[in-house]
């Protein structure tokens, strides 16, 4: 996969850091079996998916820089990060 998708598959988010420029909507896509959910870590993050089913996608629009860290709160062992510029 290319652009600015993440990949959520073998109980991991891939890539597991995306960089990308405010503005920029990024779009998580479960092709795991199992149920995972893109949430921020800590309180008060922008990510806040349902659980998703398999090939269930989740979208969000990073309007400003930071990073944005982030797990599946079923499997919390599962992180990612989206850095943006």
């Amino acid at each position: 996969m290319t652009g600015n998708v993440v990949a959520i598959k073998n109980f991991a988010f891939s890539p597991a850091t995306l960089k990308v420029k405010a503005g920029t909507t990024v779009t998580w896509t479960n092709q795991d079996t199992d149920a995972h959910t893109v949430t921020s870590a800590g309180s008060g993050g922008p990510l806040h998916s349902a659980a998703l089913a398999t090939h269930a996608t989740y979208s969000y629009t990073f309007t400003k820089p930071g990073t944005y860290a982030y797990l599946c709160t079923i499997h919390p062992f599962m992180t990612g990060t989206v850095e943006v510029a």
